[in-house]
C-alpha cells in the first residue's frame, strides 16, 4: 500500500495527519465514503511513530498498511519528521510539496488547528502553508505546480460547531474495523494502560462521537469538518438537513 514518492499516482482527496491512525479517528469514514463515490483517496501521515508509548515504527507501518487496505485508499505514504517534535519548518514544508505535486489533489484534510497534542496543531498550519508554496509558479521542486482547490478541517476532537457533516453511516463498522488494525496501539497491554482507553470501551466512544455528529445532521453517524471560507448556494430548495 506504500508507494515510494517518485510513483505517487494522483489522488482526489488528500488526508494529511500527523500520526498513523490519525485519520482513522477523525476522517477514516469519510474516506470510505469517497472512494464509494469513485474518487481516488490517499494518505500522508508526516511521521513514523517512532516515539509511540506502545508498539514500534515498524509495527505501525504494518498496521498503516493494513487500515489503508480497509478504508480503501489507492495509497498511503509516511514521511520521516519527528514524532512528538514536528515543526513548521521550510524543510517540512518541502517535503510536504513535493507529495502535493506529485497526487495533485483537488481537496486536502488537515487536522482540526487546536488540538491537545501540539503535533495536530502544528500540521493544520504546516499543511496549509505547503498546499500554499505548492502552488507557486517559481518555486522549483523539479515538479508542476499544483494547489488543491479546497482545504478543509477533520473537527471530531476539537470543541467547535462544524461547518459541515459527512454521514459516513454506511462505512461505521468498516471505519472501526480500520481503527482497530492497530493492535499494538488498542490492544489491551500494561504499557500505557494508564494513558490508553480499554481496548473493550473503545468501540463505545468512537460510535459515541459519530453518534453525536450524525444527530446533528439528522444521520445516524457523521464525521464533522470546518472550512475557513463561507459556503455557496445555488438552489435554497435542495439545502439538506431538515430545520423543524
Amino acid at each position: 500500500m506504500t508507494e515510494s514518492p517518485t510513483t505517487t499516482p494522483l489522488a482526489d482527496v488528500l488526508a494529511i495527519a500527523a500520526h498513523r491512525d490519525d485519520v482513522e479517528q477523525t476522517c477514516g469514514g469519510t474516506l470510505l465514503r469517497m472512494a464509494a463515490r469513485g474518487l481516488r483517496t490517499a494518505i500522508l501521515d508526516l511521521t513514523r511513530g517512532e516515539a509511540g508509548t506502545r508498539g514500534t515504527a515498524d509495527d505501525r507501518a504494518r498496521e498503516a498498511a493494513e487500515a489503508a487496505r480497509l478504508l480503501g485508499v489507492g495509497w498511503r505514504e509516511a514521511l520521516d519528521l519527528p514524532d512528538g517534535a514536528i515543526e513548521n519548518t521550510l524543510e517540512s514544508r518541502i517535503k510536504i510539496v513535493r507529495i502535493v505535486r506529485q497526487a495533485r489533489p483537488r481537496v486536502v484534510i488537515l487536522p482540526y488547528w487546536q488540538a491537545r497534542h501540539p503535533d495536530h496543531a502544528i500540521v493544520a498550519s504546516l499543511g496549509y502553508e505547503a498546499c500554499f508554496l505548492s502552488g507557486l509558479a517559481r518555486y522549483d521542486t523539479g515538479l508542476p505546480p499544483h494547489r488543491p482547490f479546497k482545504i478543509v478541517y477533520a473537527s471530531l476532537y476539537a470543541d467547535v460547531r462544524p461547518s459541515f457533516i459527512v454521514d459516513v453511516t454506511p462505512f461505521i463498522e468498516q471505519r472501526h474495523a480500520a481503527l482497530m488494525a492497530y493492535k499494538s496501539q488498542y490492544a489491551n497491554q500494561a504499557a500505557g494502560r494508564t494513558l490508553f482507553v480499554p481496548e473493550e470501551e473503545i468501540r463505545e466512544r468512537t460510535f459515541a462521537e459519530a453518534r453525536h455528529y450524525g444527530l446533528l445532521a439528522g444521520v445516524r453517524y457523521g464525521e464533522p469538518f470546518v472550512q475557513k471560507e463561507p459556503g455557496l448556494v445555488d438552489d435554497l430548495t435542495l439545502l439538506p438537513v431538515q430545520s423543524i
